[in-house]
């Protein structure tokens, strides 16, 4: 497999590329394309929270919960959206929460 694949903002990705990453900036109708291309190519994908809020969540989930490539939802340069916390879904589903 090729090199890791970052899917977001420009500014993040300049930190991205210079971690030897193969980062793209997609249009917003360009963004799930992407993602499945990097699902069959990279063998990491990283993706901004508001990159992936373009995703629709049942194609987000499936991307989430593959095994292979790991899928991890990054925060932007911005912090314009947030990323879920999953620490806190994962407590709601087992009703563990405190």
């Amino acid at each position: 497999m090729g090199v890791p694949l970052f899917i977001g903002d420009e500014v993040s990705a300049t930190g991205y590329r210079l971690a030897g990453m193969d980062v793209r900036v997609p249009a917003a109708e360009e963004t799930r394309s992407l993602l499945h291309w990097g699902l069959a190519n990279a063998p990491l994908i990283l993706l901004t929270a508001e990159y992936a809020a373009r995703i629709p969540a049942p194609e987000l989930t499936r991307a989430l919960i593959s095994i292979r490539p790991p899928v991890l939802i990054v925060p932007d340069a911005d912090g314009r959206v947030a990323v879920p916390d999953y620490g806190l879904r994962l407590k709601q589903a087992l009703g563990v929460l405190e």
